[in-house]
């Protein structure tokens, strides 16, 4: 994913995880207003609570899967949708065209929203990726609303402090968005998580510091200076967390990493980052992204990713497949691999929506 990077910010208020407010002032004021027990904003047209089985035309809510003793958490940190043809030119037109249920309504384009995922099992917890935070999408791919993610993990009573463990899939604005803050006197930026470690993947950190990798690049003075003073890198197959493997899954970015979860009984979640933007690449692979440094290595790490999902006992998480980021990848009659969202326990509404 390709987004820009204004300024470092911080997050909206607690009110944005039950209504879509225009600006963060507005925010501000309604966060304060409940806070002395005033009426909530927009009561006037509450948001219908978001089902076990979300569309795809629609952004996220923040939801809940459960393996064995791990649970998985889809944080929600904002709103994106990307243009069919700026984002996905392999895609034929015509495939939009049958499968109006892929775009949104209105506007018809993929609804993408951003965020983190929340592994916790005992007392530990790991967070995969960073959502967008304050920088926006290119207006060529689309539009980009958010800074969402550390509310919605506040709501989640979940205090950045308890996070152990952070690891990026790949090093694109719309998933280190909330890596850094400003904050202490000296208002120098620290992490967002401060007893976390930082991982990344040796791969995918090497060309992004050299400055071989501009398209989809993090802010230099807002996250990878930052982060060249406290990452760990790693390597392909090394356990970052436990019960959690690194895949190294090279070609939207040249170190691109997906995270397999495994749980109790021997099921298995696979995160696989960006190596998919939308339900119709799981049966067309061979249509790559338009920010995709490597279209060949990504056709290989798709192959590599299908075998893994398509395993008994085997879930996938995708961040920007609308409301449905957990599934199953199962044959239909034809062979054909499809994607089948799996029923989740919806927490909260999707915290962001785009005006």
């Amino acid at each position: 994913m390709t987004a820009n990077t204004p300024h470092p910010g911080g997050p909206s208020r607690r009110t944005l995880l039950r209504t879509a407010l225009g600006t963060t002032a507005v925010a501000a004021a309604t966060a304060t207003a409940l806070s002395a027990g005033a009426p909530r904003a927009e009561a006037a047209r509450p948001r219908p609570r978001p089902s076990r089985l979300g569309a795809l035309n629609e952004q996220s809510a923040v939801r809940s899967f459960t393996l064995g003793d791990t649970r998985i958490a889809y944080v929600v940190d904002g709103a994106m949708e990307l243009d069919p043809a700026g984002f996905l030119p392999a895609v034929p037109p015509t495939y939009w065209r049958d499968h109006p249920e892929a775009l949104t309504p209105g506007t018809g384009r993929i609804a993408a929203s951003a965020g983190g995922v929340l592994v916790e099992r005992g007392r530990r917890r790991l967070l995969i990726d960073a959502g967008l935070g304050a920088n926006v999408l290119s207006p060529a791919l689309g539009r980009s609303r958010g800074g969402a993610l550390l509310d919605t993990l506040r709501a989640l009573r979940v205090a950045p402090e308890s996070v152990d463990t952070v690891a990026f899939t790949h090093l694109h604005t719309d998933h280190t968005g909330l890596g850094f803050r400003p904050g202490g006197r000296d208002h120098a930026l620290r992490k967002a998580f401060p007893n976390a470690d930082y991982r990344v993947a040796g791969a995918e950190w090497g060309p992004f510091w050299r400055g071989e990798i501009t398209v989809g690049a993090p802010s230099w003075d807002t996250f990878m200076v930052p982060m060249s003073r406290v990452l760990r890198p790693f390597d392909d197959g090394a356990e970052i967390w436990p019960g959690v493997t690194a895949l190294i899954t090279p070609g939207h970015s040249p170190g691109h990493t997906s995270y397999v979860v495994t749980a109790s009984a021997g099921r298995r979640l696979v995160v696989f980052g960006d190596a998919f933007h939308t339900p119709a690449q799981i049966s067309h692979p061979e249509w790559p992204s338009g920010p995709d440094t490597d279209t060949a290595a990504v056709l290989r790490a798709r192959r590599t990713l299908l075998d893994r999902l398509r395993a008994p006992g085997s879930y996938g998480f995708a961040f920007h497949f609308g409301d449905q980021p957990f599934g199953r990848v199962l044959p239909d009659r034809t062979g054909t691999l499809r994607w089948h969202p799996v029923p989740t326990r919806p927490l909260l509404p999707a915290p962001l929506r785009l005006p």
